[in-house]
Formats: structure tokens, C-alpha cells, sequence
């Protein structure tokens, strides 16, 4: 095989965009603010048992925070547990390329 064989395809940023899931913009959210997590208590050495303390949540919520099973935790939880770990958020917005959507009356 060789390159020729193969295109090139640039994805968006947001792995959920380009596979079509409908809410990519919160799924992504939600796995850079378990990522962070998973860093932080993967560098301060916390068991699940001894993070779920120190943050306020069930050794087993933190557990499917590092096993990247998100669907039962919104943004803002995840949030809160960022900010118990000492991490501040902090939300960028930019414009969407396509323009803005129509609001119909």
C-alpha cells in the first residue's frame, strides 16, 4: 500500500462532533473535566476510596470517573469535583463556522 492509497481527513477538534453524536460539546466537556480528574488523582496517588473523601462523592462515582463511564454525571458535578480537587474551570466560547442557527417563531 502506499499513501496514495490512503485520505487524509482533518477532524473537527471533538471526536464526538466528527463520529455524530448529538451533544458533542457536553460529551467533550465532560472528558477533558474526567481527564483532569483522572491526572490528579493518578499524580496525588489517591485510591478511589480515599479521593471519593476528599471530594465528597461515593468510591464507586469516582470509580467510573476513571473508568471514563460518564452518563450519570452532569457538567456541574464534575465541575464541583474539579474544584474540591483545587482546580479552577474556566469556559471559552467561540463562534460556530456555519453561522448561526435560525430560530423559528
Amino acid at each position: 500500500m502506499s499513501e496514495d492509497d490512503f485520505e487524509v481527513v482533518r477532524g473537527s477538534g471533538n471526536l464526538y462532533r466528527d463520529f455524530g453524536h448529538p451533544d458533542p460539546d457536553t460529551l467533550q466537556m465532560k472528558a477533558h473535566l474526567a481527564a483532569e480528574i483522572i491526572a490528579i488523582l493518578n499524580r496525588r496517588e489517591l485510591s478511589t476510596r480515599a479521593a471519593g473523601k476528599l471530594v465528597g462523592e461515593h468510591a464507586s462515582d469516582i470509580s467510573k470517573i476513571r473508568n471514563a463511564n460518564l452518563s450519570r454525571f452532569t457538567l456541574d458535578r464534575l465541575v464541583r469535583i474539579v474544584n474540591k480537587l483545587g482546580l479552577h474551570v474556566e469556559l471559552k466560547l467561540t463562534k460556530i463556522e456555519e453561522g448561526p442557527v435560525a430560530l423559528e417563531a
